[in-house]
């Protein structure tokens, strides 16, 4: 019998940070190498899918519960928060920022949209960036709504409160030295052919996480 104790219970709305807010429709058991393993059974609304995660999965996938009203309303406090330079390299600030996204608490994914949000304001975002950019916005946009109980919209405007005045205020001479206008143009054609690739990887990635146990139980059962 398996030792893993769930730590979420049914219809319980978790954070699956690489997929966004989900809601817990079942926990259930598999039977694996004899074993009884339970699993998670999650609804991710924002793209309509349903995922299974073993129990013993979920930290590491870095699955975790909704935050308090007081946490959310603290993390859309920091999106006005002076902004530290960061690097021109659009692809080192990238797996930076796809790092913090793994970590996943919310104060992680409100500096991700911080930092992009002010970068954009410099210069247009690469595509994948702009991607990250777009995910990280919608999970703390959907997170904050739920912990605070407030609708979508109304979350929408106060990020916007709190994000605009921070372009607002930049000075004219940006601190940050834009150095990146080369890069772009070399790593143009890899940017291009690289978007159906990290498309592709993402999938896989995040199939590979939540399946991975499946896959090695109809090995070994064969």
């Amino acid at each position: 019998m398996s030792t893993e104790n769930p730590q979420f219970a049914v219809d319980q709305r978790v954070v699956y940070p690489s997929q966004g807010v989900g809601l817990i429709t079942e926990i259930y058991e598999r039977d694996i190498k004899g074993e009884k393993v339970p699993y998670y059974k999650i609804y991710i609304e924002v793209s309509d899918m349903t995922v299974m995660v073993p129990v013993k999965n979920a930290e590491m996938l870095g699955i975790r519960q909704i935050v308090s009203a007081d946490d959310a309303l603290k993390a859309l406090e920091s999106l006005s928060d002076e902004i530290e330079p960061v690097t021109s390299d659009w692809k080192q600030r990238y797996q930076m920022n796809l790092d913090l996204l793994k970590q996943g608490s919310i104060y992680d994914i409100a500096s991700i949209v911080r930092c992009l949000y002010h970068r954009s304001k410099v210069k247009e975002l690469p595509i994948l960036e702009r991607k990250l950019y777009d995910s990280a916005k919608k999970l703390l946009e959907d997170e904050i709504a739920f912990a605070t109980g407030k609708s979508i919209k109304e979350v929408e405007g106060m990020l916007h409160a709190k994000l605009e005045p921070l372009g607002a205020i930049l000075p004219k001479k940006a601190t940050i030295i834009d150095d990146d206008e080369d890069d772009d143009d070399e790593f143009g054609d890899e940017v291009a052919s690289s978007r159906n690739d990290d498309d592709d990887d993402d999938d896989s990635d995040e199939s590979e996480e939540a399946d991975n146990t499946d896959d090695d139980d109809e090995e070994d059962d064969e």
